[in-house]
């Protein structure tokens, strides 16, 4: 569980950032989580778009996404969803403690 200071660090770190997946009408399905799962072992933090023609609700899918992925919902603003998750093997974000 990340504490508010450690959410708006990662914020920060992710404004600048585009989002890599887009989530379109053929909604979140498992081969979408798979690849999701593949990239925050890589970049550990990442932006999801959710599209206008999709039916899903983004911070609903946020959250599922988060918890099949095993990783953190930063935050959701409009159609974007930020998800954190350490990597084991790729560790580049040093987050404070506080």
């Amino acid at each position: 569980m990340l504490s508010n200071s450690q959410r708006k660090f990662l914020k920060k770190l992710a404004h600048p950032l585009k989002p890599i997946f887009q989530v379109g009408k053929t909604g979140v399905h498992d081969q979408f989580i798979d690849e999701i799962d593949h990239v925050l072992e890589k970049r550990e933090l990442i932006k999801v778009q959710f599209l206008q023609n999709t039916f899903e609700d983004p911070a609903e899918a946020g959250s599922e996404i988060s918890q099949r992925t095993d990783s953190e919902l930063v935050q959701v603003i409009g159609h974007t969803a930020v998800l954190y998750r350490p990597s084991k093997e790729h560790k580049r974000i040093d987050i404070p403690n506080k």
